[in-house]
């Protein structure tokens, strides 16, 4: 069996933010994680890819966005040119015109919390 698939767009090194705690609510609950940040390195462990389209996986089951909206909308044609069965745009991430951007493109765009979703509560995280 293949482990499900979430790339976090906006993780961070940073252990207080929520980049990282999804990357590291994921991990634990059995995804094969792929951090997505322009600068690269490494975060938990794990490769960061600079964008998206080097995630070397056909498609994703998830994308789980932690960058504001401003900076989403620069991205909604990288997220919807990567095939992924869910999109979560958390708690801050979203705007209307993002939601709205993200629909035109055929995203049914999920405002939730993703690492709740996976079973965590954020403060689990700290």
């Amino acid at each position: 069996m293949t482990k499900p698939t979430v790339a976090i767009l906006g993780a961070s090194a940073e252990r207080s933010k929520y980049g990282n705690k999804s990357v590291r609510a994921h991990l634990q609950n059995g995804y094969d994680v792929f951090p997505v940040n322009p600068k690269g390195g490494q975060i938990e462990g794990l490769k960061v890819y600079t964008s998206l389209h080097d995630i070397p996986v056909e498609q994703l089951d998830r994308i789980s966005v932690y960058v504001p909206p401003q900076v989403g909308m620069k991205m909604v044609g990288s997220i919807a040119s990567k095939p992924a069965k869910q999109v979560f745009f958390n708690p801050g991430s979203e705007s209307e015109e993002l939601l709205e951007a993200a629909r035109q493109r055929g995203i049914d765009p999920i405002q939730a919390c993703s690492i709740v979703d996976v079973g965590v509560t954020p403060a689990m995280m700290d």
